[in-house]
């Protein structure tokens, strides 16, 4: 009778990540396997993209061939030595971009402090935009006007110009998309 037969794929892991650090590069293959989905998960539990964590996986388990002589079985399993990887180069990217965008936040904040503006010459174009902008609001019908001054200036939601003008919801969308289409061209602005 043949001795029963036990998988134990934890403590084959192992063994072929201990037989990596030796450099058999065929050992690594069904580490690979097993490991890599763990690496996976871990990046996109810390990271929240898919992108960045499958980037950081294949790090992660480059760094798993790499150093596979450091991988004590005694000290713990093979999967929790690769999640601990993972989680650690996972919260070293996260680091990394907030450092970036802090970075990047700083010089532009920098920039637009040390930027020359010319206080005086701003206000008078905001007034002559905003005298054009009358302007042009002149050259709408007064049903157009009405429903874009109480969107835009009143600050009002689509549905409260309805109830405000005591209009139907599509004429009132009709009106202010008419309205915007007429100031566009009136201000000369290009879509673009």
């Amino acid at each position: 009778m043949p001795p029963p037969v036990t998988t134990n794929p934890s403590g084959a892991v192992d063994a072929a990540l201990a037989a990596c650090a030796d450099g058999d590069p065929a050992s690594f293959t069904p580490v690979y396997d097993a490991l890599a989905p763990v690496a996976y998960g871990t990046c996109l539990g810390v990271l929240r993209d898919a992108d960045h964590a499958a980037e950081v996986m294949q790090e992660v388990m480059v760094e798993v061939w790499q150093t596979a002589a450091r991988f004590d079985a005694a000290r713990g399993s093979a999967r929790t030595y690769v999640a601990t990887l993972a989680r650690r180069r996972a919260v070293d990217r996260v680091r990394a971009e907030q450092a970036r965008r802090d970075r990047d936040q700083r010089d532009l904040d920098t920039n637009l402090a040390t930027a020359p503006r010319d206080i005086v010459a701003d206000d008078v174009e905001r007034m002559l935009e905003g005298a054009a902008v009358r302007r042009c609001l002149g050259s709408l019908t007064d049903t157009q006007r009405e429903a874009v001054v109480e969107a835009y200036y009143g600050g009002y939601t689509y549905r409260e110009v309805a109830d405000r003008l005591d209009a139907a919801l599509p004429t009132v969308k009709s009106r202010i998309r008419d309205g915007l289409i007429r100031l566009r061209e009136c201000l000369g602005v290009n879509r673009g």
